[in-house]
This record gives C-alpha cells, structure tokens and sequence, in this order.
C-alpha cells in the first residue's frame, strides 16, 4: 500500500510553490505523508537541460513518484487558461504509466494561481483534468462546505484550491491557504479510505 499523496507543481513566481506546501500540510493533518515535487522549467533552446537536482526548493519528479503515490494533487499557474508548459510536458511522458494502468483508481485534485480573478483559473483547473481522466484517476474537488468558498473575495472554486496574485503578485492570503490545507486532507482522506 503507498502511504504517501504526491503534491506535483509548477511555480514561476512562488504563489503555487506556497499553496503545495499548504496543500502538504493538509495531507499530513490526515494522517498520510506528502511527496512535494516540482518540475523543471521547460526551455526554448532544444540543448538546454536543467541539473538532476534544482538549486532550491523540492525535488523534480520523477516517473516512481506518480506510480508508488496513493493520491495525487496537481498545480500549475494559468497560462491563458490553461495549465503552464512544463507540467504538461512532464503529464506528456506519462504514457507509460496510463498503458500500465499504474494511476487507475487513485484519487486526483487540482489547484492553480492566476494573475487576475477571471484569468482563465476554473478552464486550467479543468484542463490539468484532462489527463487525470485519461489516467483513471477520481477526481476531488473542494465541496461547498467548506463555507470559504461562498465568503471568498479571492481565489477558491469547487473545482481545487485556488489564488490570484492581482499584478503585484499578492502572496495567497489565509482563506486561500485554508482551501488548500482543505484540498490536500480530502484526498488524503479518500486515499486512506480506499487503501484500508
């Protein structure tokens, strides 16, 4: 049985970076360990190639991390109202994984950060979705009785944990954070619930 939820993410400026280590958290106030990993940027020159082990912050994923995890959480800043090129890069070498059936069955959520309130936030959470399905995966989402989801003024959507930075990249605020502590102990709860 794996006894971790892996929190998978691409941040530019930080704001996703945060919300995993929330999302984390929630994980481990279930009960489950957390697995934060990140992916590396993705370059436009085709030579370029990033170390094995970033300067700082979380390990890059690798393929043994989406197969032995128990749940998976999924996060990406929106980039026109879809998820950033270097997760989707990352979920497109995944093809190993979907032909083993190695994610079936396990529980899924999604969270994002965009610039702005309408920035394309629910059509990227939708879209980091997609391949979650593709992979049989059972997606999560934050119910509306987590009662921030009806107070918020900023980031939070049924669909996963959410944040807008507004245009002087706004760190994500305590009601972002609480949704995200939210998101990571639901799927860990359901992870722990399909697992006993």
């Amino acid at each position: 049985m794996s006894d971790f939820v892996l929190v998978l993410y691409y941040s530019r400026y930080g704001a996703c970076r945060k919300m995993a280590t929330h999302i984390a958290r929630g994980v481990e106030q279930a009960g489950l360990a957390a697995r934060v990993r990140t992916v590396p940027p993705v370059s436009t020159v085709c030579e370029a190639t990033e170390p094995a082990i970033p300067d700082d912050g979380h390990l890059y994923a690798t393929e043994d991390d989406l197969r032995d995890c128990a749940g998976l959480i999924l996060g990406s800043p929106t980039r026109f109202g879809n998820m950033a090129a270097p997760l989707k890069y990352f979920i497109d070498s995944t093809s190993a994984l979907w032909l083993s059936g190695a994610l079936i069955g396990k529980p899924a959520a999604v969270f994002t950060s965009s610039n702005s309130l309408h920035g394309g936030q629910e059509s990227t959470l939708l879209s980091m979705m997609i391949p979650l399905l593709h992979h049989g995966m059972l997606l999560a989402g934050l119910p509306y009785s987590h009662a921030e989801l009806s107070a918020t003024t900023t980031g939070g959507t049924p669909y996963g944990a959410s944040h807008v930075s507004g245009m002087n990249n706004r760190a994500p605020d305590e009601t972002e954070l609480s949704l995200c502590r939210a998101l990571g102990e639901r799927v860990a709860q359901i992870a722990g619930k399909l697992n006993s």
